[in-house]
């Protein structure tokens, strides 16, 4: 038996706005009993500036989640809480490994209850944090978005988030839609899953463009220093002053330290859509079409999705169930050309949409990184001593060749080309695969025949080389690190 089509009303999905809820987030919590945690949050970034924040936190009252009473209350506990405790880990002058129990208790119920780990993930920071400027307008574009909260009270803070909310709204009507091309392919409607690509494919050109109005707003020198940091998990993060992790103390004295990423774009349900619904399926990083590695599939993506609302990450699984469009292409790749083109085309937006990620990783990571390794040779050793201890500064202190990790505690840029090469893997027609196997970019030479992809600032040994103001800088395999796709 066929498995049905998913309901987005099952999954708290909106037709309209996707992942994003259909309401608008509340900005506060409408119990009075909860104003110290909307009084904290509402001068984070002045306690954390004054070094008062850790006593805030500390003197609160342990405040039960019993008048929490609809979801978006509780969406709008899990952010708040969850800014709260990475302000409190991230906001000293050195890491604090534990979470006191006025944070931790309420923290850790916000997250059973939302199926959510203990920490600011996408969902805190992006999905549940923001609200239209005018009511009236659409919440699709960037000129009519603000957000709630944020660590630093910077522009560029908000603009970083915001971007994602765009990009999230105006994906929205692509989930419907596809699920619409998923239905024609059962009726052998060819007609209509070429419509739905087609339009699937302009829509990641959107997308793409969306995407690259980060640097408008964002500057790297701020994101990398000021933002980044308080983005930061658990997860690796030794050399960032959290060799164990973070305890949630909740008052039993049985917790035990956990390890978290930190919030990630790889956190987003849509992208994850995307390639569930195109067939395009990722593997553990480093591992080839032809490796037997047994290890699980789809790796850092497919973990990424333990970081997903429960109904988000169970919608998508529902989709992997009934995805069919590959299949139903390949099967007509000899006599429906229209429908081969348009399937090819929407690989090859995609691609583009991860090429533009890898690009910014280079701008607002790597060269940041290599700058401020360069200014901390020059520091002096009572400087360097007191630097500051956080995710930023961390990776100038020990060996320069250790790998760049993003805040989600990995390092990316092997994960991230990987990703995009693999993007180009189910096109169908046989032109089309060699020219997305090749690379992205503009069309290069042509090799027997057929038109390559010249690497977007990327050498075809795999170096990434960024052309600015500063300079030449390449960038080799083993570096990456930002939010990442």
């Amino acid at each position: 038996m066929i498995p049905p089509l998913p309901r987005l009303a099952d999954y708290d999905i909106s037709p309209a706005h996707g992942f994003l809820p259909s309401a608008i987030p509340l900005d506060i919590l409408p119990d009075p009993y909860y104003r110290p945690w909307e009084t904290i949050a509402r001068n984070l970034q002045s306690l954390i500036l004054s070094k008062r924040l850790r006593r805030q936190i500390d003197a609160l009252p342990v405040l039960a989640t019993d008048f929490l009473l609809t979801e978006a209350e509780w969406r709008r506990a899990y952010s708040l809480l969850g800014f709260v405790a990475h302000a409190y880990v991230w906001g000293g002058e050195s890491p604090c490994d534990i979470v006191p129990p006025s944070v931790s208790i309420p923290f850790l119920q916000t997250c059973r209850h939302l199926e959510l780990p203990p920490v600011a993930t996408y969902a805190g920071v992006c999905l549940w944090n923001w609200r239209p400027l005018f009511d009236g307008e659409p919440v699709d574009t960037l000129d009519n978005l603000a957000t709630h909260m944020t660590f630093t009270g910077s522009l560029d803070e908000s603009w970083f988030y915001l971007v994602s909310v765009a990009i999230e709204a105006r994906a929205g009507p692509l989930v419907p839609m596809m699920l619409e091309a998923i239905d024609a392919a059962r009726r052998n409607d060819s007609v209509m899953v070429t419509q739905c690509l087609r339009s699937f494919a302009e829509r990641l050109d959107e997308l793409g463009s969306l995407l690259e109005r980060m640097y408008e707003s964002c500057d790297p020198h701020v994101f990398y220093h000021r933002i980044r940091p308080f983005l930061a998990g658990s997860k690796n993060m030794a050399d960032a002053g959290l060799p164990n992790g973070v305890l949630f103390d909740d008052g039993t004295g049985e917790q035990d330290y956990v390890q978290y990423s930190g919030g990630s774009n790889a956190q987003s349900s849509i992208i994850q859509f995307f390639d569930i619904v195109l067939g395009v399926e990722h593997r553990p990083t480093g591992e080839k079409t032809s490796d037997t590695s047994s290890g699980p599939p789809h790796g850092f993506i497919l973990e990424m999705r333990e970081y997903m609302p429960g109904p988000h990450r169970r919608f998508l699984e529902h989709v992997e169930r009934v995805a069919n469009i590959r299949e139903y292409v390949t099967g007509r790749r000899h006599h429906d050309r229209a429908l081969v083109t348009a399937f090819d085309a929407c690989l090859a937006m995609l691609r583009t949409l991860r090429d533009k990620h890898i690009q910014m990783v280079s701008r607002y990571i790597i060269i940041k990184s290599r700058e401020s390794r360069s200014q901390t040779r020059s520091l002096s050793p009572k400087q360097a001593s007191t630097q500051r201890v956080n995710l930023a500064n961390s990776l100038q202190r020990g060996n320069s060749k250790k790998n760049l990790r993003g805040t989600g505690g990995t390092a990316l840029i092997p994960f991230l080309k990987q990703a995009r090469d693999e993007t180009g893997e189910p096109a169908i027609d046989a032109w089309a695969r060699r020219l997305l196997n090749n690379g992205p970019g503009g069309i290069g030479p042509l090799h027997d025949g057929v038109a390559t992809l010249g690497k977007v600032n990327e050498n075809l040994d795999g170096v990434v080389e960024i052309v600015g103001l500063a300079g030449t800088w390449s960038v080799d395999d083993s570096e990456g690190g930002i939010c990442h796709w």
